[in-house]
């Protein structure tokens, strides 16, 4: 078969590498299909530009992915537009996060004529090959279609268990040169970054987190180090960003993986996702020595009732030890904090800046954003059993139109007191991130001209 797969434009100056997409593209290849990349974040092409791609060649199927959100969601409807607009339309098969709660939905709003659900590895590759062999559908794992009008939802396909029998994303297919020059805390403007999966899933069960994989699949540290080694040789990768949700799934999981680094001498920067009941100091200097510069630590909130509720399984005291002993250790912290969970408050949310203030060390602009119920998530069934949302399309047709706005208000505050709280909230800490890098450009200029700093390079934005 001859597949075209999608990476679509979200209006990024650089785009993160698509590592869904690179790894269904291997598996397709793998299994002998043809597959071509059509990179509209690359190109910025218009919405329309893919209707004129698809009448131009020949494709058996096209394939999409999308994560959760009112980006991508809109986004989604206008590829779709542009791809029934052809009038040499492929099978149409969605993918991701996105449709997977409720693809009879995303089917309806998209007439997309499948949506592979969950992991996609295994799946998809049935699909195609039911497809090229017209073979039914009904016997594919892990799929929803449309049969006479009715949307089909297939049995759930079991998990991939040994990650390690999936092959390596299909790297050469896609512009390395433009993803490789991806942004992250501490890389240099010479440094040439890229993400690596070390895991999926996670062992916590927090209830904003519409992951819908139960339970956490490490990959192999050999089969990590030799993907680092490979991204290093072919692509000049100096700094890897572990982008699972965990890479910080146990100590002696990460201890294992940093000995592997420091024993292969693999000499790369990287930044991983922590959590901090983890965060002992031995363990941060370890990581720390094999290269770790940024722990992107899920913190939610800094009140150990609304943690609870979340079920996040911390505690305000862990969290402030943890952070101290990553700061101690060399290592930037990344804090996430989330307002609007069943229990926030203005003094929940102060509590949150405060933190934030003290312990900012100025490697990442942080704001806070209100939690949202993503379908798929423990949070998006209470909001529809306390009678705040009704359903998929209540949430992304009504509710949810910008992460950095209210969907489901799960507080006692009005919309408008909430929405003050959190400018009010932001603006603190946007004003401490542009002081603290008003001073550190005004101690440039000071030894430029008091000291005759040579290495100067310019007063430029960054």
């Amino acid at each position: 078969m001859n597949i075209l797969l999608v990476v679509y434009d979200n209006d990024s100056y650089i785009h993160w590498f698509p590592q869904g997409t690179a790894y269904v593209a291997a598996v397709l290849r793998k299994a002998g299909h043809q597959v071509t990349l059509y990179s509209q974040d690359l190109h910025h092409y218009p919405d329309h530009h893919l209707t004129q791609w698809l009448d131009e060649h020949d494709y058996d199927v096209v394939g999409l992915g999308v994560i959760a959100g009112y980006y991508q969601y809109k986004k989604l409807l206008k590829l779709a537009e542009a791809i029934n607009a052809s009038r040499k339309r492929p099978f149409f098969v969605l993918g991701g996060h996105g449709p997977t709660p409720d693809p009879a939905f995303f089917m309806k709003k998209t007439s997309a004529d499948a949506v592979v659900m969950g992991e996609g590895e295994l799946t998809v590759v049935e699909l195609v090959d039911a497809l090229a062999n017209r073979t039914p559908l009904r016997q594919v794992k892990g799929i929803a279609f449309m049969e006479n009008g009715q949307a089909i939802i297939t049995p759930t396909r079991p998990l991939i268990q040994d990650l390690d029998t999936i092959p390596l994303p299909a790297y050469d297919l896609f512009p390395m040169e433009y993803y490789r020059l991806l942004r992250m805390p501490h890389c240099t403007a010479s440094d040439f970054v890229m993400p690596v999966l070390s895991g999926r899933g996670c062992t916590f069960r927090c209830i904003f987190c519409y992951r819908m994989d139960k339970g956490f699949r490490p990959r192999s540290v050999e089969g990590i180090l030799d993907e680092i080694e490979l991204l290093k040789k072919n692509y000049g990768i100096t700094y890897v960003a572990f982008s699972d949700e965990l890479l910080m799934s146990s100590e002696s999981r990460t201890e294992e993986i940093c000995q592997g680094m420091i024993q292969r001498g693999l000499n790369v920067k990287w930044d991983c996702n922590g959590r901090l009941n983890y965060a002992k100091p031995a363990l941060l200097q370890l990581m720390r020595q094999a290269g770790c510069v940024f722990i992107n630590y899920g913190i939610e909130a800094m009140d150990d009732e609304v943690l609870q509720r979340m079920h996040k399984g911390l505690r305000v005291r862990q969290i402030t030890k943890g952070i101290e002993a990553t700061l101690a250790a060399g290592i930037s912290p990344g804090f996430n904090i989330i307002f609007g969970n069943p229990g926030d408050n203005v003094q929940t949310l102060n509590k949150g800046v405060e933190f934030l203030l003290r312990y900012d060390d100025g490697s990442q602009m942080r704001t806070i954003r209100p939690v949202t119920p993503y379908p798929g998530s423990p949070l998006y069934q209470m909001a529809i059993d306390q009678g705040l949302l009704r359903d998929c399309e209540d949430f992304y047709e009504n509710k949810h139109t910008n992460s950095d706005l209210l969907a489901v208000n799960f507080t006692e505050l009005s919309d408008e007191a909430f929405h003050t709280a959190l400018c009010e909230a932001n603006s603190r800490l946007i004003t401490n991130y542009f002081d603290r890098r008003k001073e550190q450009v005004l101690e440039q200029a000071q030894r430029l001209y008091h000291q005759q700093d040579a290495s100067f390079r310019g007063f430029r934005q960054t």
